[in-house]
Parts: C-alpha cells; sequence; structure tokens
C-alpha cells in the first residue's frame, strides 16, 4: 500500500471523500465468517465478473484519485451485519436496501433492476416471521432498528481491510488526540469517568484497571488484547476483529498512551483464521500509514503490536493463563496477587482487555465521557453486544445499551422464540442461558428484568462475554447443564484439585441422572460438588464452572426430581426417560416394528394399531429406524 505521508487524518479524510463522491453505487457483501460460510465470496465474484461483463466502469478498492467520470460502481466487502441468520447478505448504497439469503444466480437480476433501473426485488427482501410484512433496508428491519449499534456502528459498513475508510468515518482522531493533547493520567481519568467496565466477564472498572498500571514504575510495560474468545455460541469479538480491525487496534493504542506502554499483543485462537488475517493486515497497513511504530502522530511515543496465536484452551481467555501462554508457557492461571497492573507479562505491568472493551475506547476519546455514560444503567454504562442464537427467529450479533430487558431482545429484537420446526411459537419461552459456561440461566420470570452487571449477579448469572442462547419449552435443563458441565471439564487445565476433579464428578452425577440411574443422594451431592468447586477454585473460570449446573437447580428443580424420581423426562430428550410410544394416526399396522423387536416388546395385529411394552422396551430404537411412517414417537 502506498505510504501515507506524514499520517495527516484530515487530508486523508477528505482525499479519500472527494475520491468516493464519484461512486454511483456501493454494493456491500457481507464478508464476515457467517455469511462467507453460506457463500458469500461466490456472490462477491459474481457480482465482479457481472459488472465487467456489463461494461461498467467498476472500483474493486478505491484508488485515491480523482480522474473517473460519474457513474462508476463499487464492490466492497465488509465484516459480520449481524444478522447472520440470513446471510449472505448485500446491501446497496446509497439507497439502504438489503437483499437477503442472496445466492450466486440472483446477482445478475440484481445488477439489472436494482443497481441500473432502481428497482427492488421483492423476494430478496427480508420478511418478518411474525407479520409476514417486509422491508426494504436495515432501518426498516426490526431486528436493527430496535438496536443502539456504537460499538458496531462501523461494522458491516466500512471496509475492514481499507485504512483509508476507516480514517475517513474518524478513525485513529481519538488516537492521535490521545498522544498529542492528553496526559497519561488524563486519557485514564475520561476513560474512568464513563464508566466503562470490561466487557470480557468481570465487568471491573477499565479506567481504574488502568490507573492501577499506569502508577506502576517500570521502563516496560504491555498492552495486551483479549481475543481469546472460548464460550460455545459466542462470536462478539471474533466479528469486531473481523469487521473493523483498527478500533481495536486504536483502543490499544489509547490504552498504551494511558499506562505508558510502548508495545502490545493481540492474542487471538487459532479456530480466529480471519480475523487473525484481518488483524494482521490492519497491524501492516497501520505501520505503513505511520499510525503505528516510531514517533507516531510525530511524538516521541512508539508503539508496536503483535499477533499471538492461541491454540485454542478456553483456560486462555483467563488473563494469568493467557500471559503465560505468549510467554511460550503452558496455558494454565496463576495464583493473584500480583495482579498484571502490578507483574504482569514477562514480570513487566500490564493491562489486559477483551476486544469490545477496547473498541469501545476510542468512542470515548472522540465524544466525551460524558456522551458515553449518558447510555445505560447507572452502574452499567454504555451498551452490550450479545451473540443471539438458539430458539429464536433471529439469530446473530446485537448490541443493545445495558438496562434493555429480555424480553425486548427475545420478542421484539429475536423476532420471537421458535419451535424445533421453526415456526414461531408466542407461548414457547422457557429460558436462556447468559453469559456463557461461566453463565447462568434466567427464565419467564426474568423477562423485564433490566439487564446488567447488578441485575444478573443477583439472579445467579452474568454478563459473561455475551453469549445468549433461547430454549424453547422443548430444552430440557438438565441435558443443557450437561452440555456445559462437559464443556468445562474437558476444558479445566487441571491445575487445581477443585476444578479438575470436581467437574469431572459433577458430570458423572448429571450422567446419571439423564440416564435414569440417579438417587436423591446423587441430586444433593450434585449441589454439595457443584458450591465447593466455585468456592475453592483457584481462577476465576473454576469458580464459574458449577453456574450453569447451580443455577438450573435453583430454577429447574422440578425438572432434576423428575428425572430422579419419577424417570421421566418431560421433553422426551433423555433417551433412557423417554415415553416410546407408536403414534396412533399414522401406525398403518405393517408389523414392521414387531418383527424387528428384540425384546417382543410390540405387539398388534396386521393393519391394527400397534403397542409398545413400557415394561418390556429397552429403547435400543429400533422400532424407531425401521417405521417407514415415523409413527414411533419419544426418540430424539
Amino acid at each position: 500500500m502506498e505510504t501515507i505521508q506524514a499520517i495527516n487524518l484530515k487530508q486523508v479524510k477528505e482525499t479519500y471523500e472527494k475520491s468516493a463522491s464519484y461512486i454511483h453505487k456501493r454494493i456491500v457483501v457481507c464478508a464476515g465468517t457467517g455469511c462467507i460460510a453460506n457463500g458469500a465470496l461466490l456472490v462477491y465474484k459474481a457480482f465482479e465478473e457481472a459488472i465487467q461483463q456489463a461494461g461498467l466502469d467498476l472500483f474493486v478498492e478505491l484508488e485515491m484519485d480523482h480522474d473517473h467520470k460519474y457513474k462508476c460502481y463499487q464492490i466492497t466487502g465488509s465484516g459480520c451485519q449481524g444478522f447472520c441468520a440470513q446471510g449472505p447478505l448485500v446491501n446497496i448504497l446509497p439507497d439502504e436496501t438489503m437483499y437477503v439469503k442472496v445466492m450466486p444466480e440472483d446477482v445478475e437480476e440484481i445488477l439489472i433492476k436494482t443497481i441500473q433501473n432502481d428497482e427492488v426485488l421483492d423476494r430478496l427482501l427480508y420478511v418478518n416471521p411474525v407479520d409476514g410484512s417486509k422491508s426494504r433496508g436495515q432501518l426498516d428491519i426490526p431486528f436493527y432498528k430496535l438496536q443502539n449499534r456504537l460499538v458496531l456502528g462501523e461494522c458491516g459498513h466500512v471496509d475492514p481491510e481499507n485504512i483509508r475508510e476507516y480514517i475517513a468515518h474518524g478513525g485513529y482522531s481519538a488516537a492521535e488526540k490521545a498522544f498529542k493533547k492528553m496526559t497519561d493520567v488524563e486519557v485514564c481519568e475520561s476513560v474512568f469517568e464513563s464508566g466503562l467496565r470490561g466487557r470480557g466477564g468481570g465487568g471491573f472498572p477499565t479506567g481504574r484497571k488502568w490507573q492501577l498500571t499506569r502508577v506502576e514504575e517500570s521502563t516496560k510495560k504491555y498492552v495486551i488484547c483479549n481475543g481469546d474468545e472460548g464460550d460455545p455460541g459466542a462470536f462478539m469479538d471474533r466479528s469486531l476483529m473481523e469487521g473493523n480491525p483498527h478500533r481495536v487496534l486504536e483502543g490499544m493504542m489509547i490504552a498504551a498512551r494511558g499506562i505508558g506502554a510502548d508495545e502490545g499483543y493481540v492474542y487471538v485462537r487459532l479456530e480466529y483464521p480471519l480475523a487473525i488475517k484481518r488483524m494482521r493486515k490492519a497491524i501492516e497497513d497501520a505501520m505503513d500509514a505511520g499510525v503505528l511504530g516510531e514517533n507516531i502522530f510525530g511524538t516521541e511515543h512508539n508503539m508496536f503490536i503483535h499477533i499471538m496465536e492461541g491454540a485454542g484452551a478456553f483456560v486462555c481467555g483467563e488473563e494469568t493463563a493467557l500471559m503465560a501462554s505468549i510467554e511460550g508457557k503452558r496455558g494454565m492461571p496463576m495464583p493473584k496477587p500480583p495482579f498484571p497492573a502490578q507483574k504482569g507479562l514477562y514480570g513487566k505491568p500490564t493491562v489486559i482487555n477483551n476486544v469490545e472493551t477496547l473498541a469501545a475506547v476510542p468512542l470515548i476519546l472522540r465524544h466525551g465521557p460524558q456522551w458515553f455514560n449518558q447510555h445505560g444503567t447507572a452502574n452499567s454504562k454504555g451498551t452490550k453486544t450479545f451473540a443471539l442464537t438458539g430458539h429464536v427467529a433471529n439469530t446473530g450479533l446485537i448490541e443493545v445499551p445495558f438496562g434493555t430487558t429480555l424480553r425486548e431482545i427475545v420478542y421484539n429484537i429475536g423476532g420471537g422464540v421458535t419451535a424445533d420446526d421453526g415456526s414461531i411459537c408466542s407461548d414457547g419461552f422457557k429460558a436462556v442461558q447468559i453469559g456463557g459456561p461461566s453463565g447462568g440461566c434466567l427464565t419467564t420470570e426474568d423477562l423485564d428484568l433490566p439487564i446488567d452487571y447488578d441485575n444478573l449477579i443477583a439472579k445467579g448469572a452474568m454478563v459473561g462475554s455475551g453469549g445468549l442462547v433461547v430454549m424453547n419449552s422443548q430444552s430440557c435443563m438438565v441435558q443443557i447443564a450437561r452440555f456445559f458441565m462437559d464443556f468445562t471439564q474437558s476444558e479445566s487445565c487441571g491445575k487445581c484439585v477443585p476444578c479438575r476433579e470436581g467437574t469431572k464428578q459433577m458430570l458423572a452425577l448429571l450422567d446419571e441422572i439423564i440416564d435414569g440411574t440417579a438417587t436423591h443422594e446423587t441430586f444433593e451431592m450434585l449441589e454439595e460438588i457443584g458450591l465447593v468447586v466455585k468456592k475453592a477454585s483457584l481462577c476465576g473460570l473454576g469458580k464459574t464452572a458449577p453456574s450453569p449446573v447451580l443455577s438450573t437447580i435453583v430454577k429447574f428443580k422440578d425438572e432434576y426430581l423428575e428425572h430422579i424420581h419419577d424417570k421421566h423426562c418431560r421433553t422426551n430428550n433423555c433417551k433412557a426417560l423417554s415415553d416410546i410410544m407408536i403414534d396412533a394416526e399414522k401406525c398403518i399396522g405393517c408389523t414392521a416394528c414387531a418383527r424387528k423387536c428384540p425384546v417382543n416388546a410390540i405387539t398388534g395385529e396386521k393393519k391394527q394399531l400397534h403397542y409398545i411394552d413400557p415394561a418390556l422396551c429397552t429403547k435400543c430404537g429400533i422400532c424407531h429406524d425401521v417405521c417407514k411412517f415415523d409413527a414411533v414417537i419419544g426418540f430424539n
């Protein structure tokens, strides 16, 4: 890339905007991981080919000159636009037309009718599953309209691999302000006054963490961006790194200015290849532009940032284990104190913030701490991103102010709870698991609870990194608890006995409950061990490992007792406890099930309804497999 001389941000912004004014239509194809998995790159290539075949003047990358005729066309990729359930997504600008589930075969029609003739293709518009209405653009879709996308504001709009476009949107102006017009004390105070708390799970005040590191005397300090997002179903940090990597780098630069660091690391798990690729390119481009490196912004300050690829261990999300991994050691947590602010990476004072936290920092310096803390609640300022997944119509990446209720998220933004077949069921909500493996369950009684750090802790849950899994009435809560316990048990680093052995025992006890061999003593032991693991584990991940189990025990104790005492799973998800029967409306009496049953548990005359004797049935599943009419029910 051509070097931006002297990094005059204002000049770069003006030059880019003048060049962009020659663009008649801009086609933005979502190129986040979700849409790529659904074929977005094929759609992108189809647009390139179709525009060139039509003889139109095409910009793949906007050049920094002005010798172009009017009515030029540009196609760019973007980061995750959030609406993952509807991908691949294509936005036509400046019309603000968004097409969903676009396939390569749709491209020619889009080019002719929409891009050249300004016609809207109704068949590619988003259809609201509740009322069947269609929306032309993001501003009309409840999923977007009801959000407040501050941190995600540029994701899905800017080209994540174009530093000039980021600068044109005000990028790096906050970092320039921090290095040229503010002292380290003022930087830390601004972040503290904003009320920003860590978005990685703990919720510690970010400015306070920076202040503790700033006052440490050392000739060397570090800033670490924690991108080791390991929660099942969570993809907030990944999407930010893919969609707006320069914002993350700018946040790291401001943190470095606040604490007096000149070097930083972005720790990204290996399973995020696209995030790694775009973060690497962002660093390279920032170095070429003079944003990073020596004497940045014409000051005496230096800043260098490196990428560290993690092996994907969940425990490396814990800050001391993460630092050990960067140092080339096995990723295992260390007792605290000393805290990283005192003795961190390579024994030097270190600030560690997660991706979302750092991405919020440039906004604070750009608009002021008062602007930031007008969003949210008294003790939880700003907005929070959530990965909305599970039994909900509109799955994807969302951002809402703290204080938003669960009802607003699930029913308005999420579009409602879905049944197992994908249809909307108005009374099907059962629970959400919030905060991932370290979090807890919220139920129908919590639907109107304003979501913030304090309210969730009071309910036995936590914000965590932002995973939010919706479950319908057909979800077995014992199975849900086992899923998360299986994850945390397999991810335990094994350093401390309570976590290593306790999670293993809890998983075994849950298996007994699901298999129908548990007694009431099993239930009591499960809860007792969970409390021991919570209290005695070494690190925060171990201490929160039992949370999904303990939370479901409190909220769904009756389901546990049904499994144990009645040997019954009300959702028929536990095979050993399922009620296996034959559907009278579907059975035609073909006798296939009776002939194949190895224990002769099925009786019935030919062409007559058959019956299963539950006392003899071993629930082997053969009857279900041989029935051509789906008449055997109770297996999942």
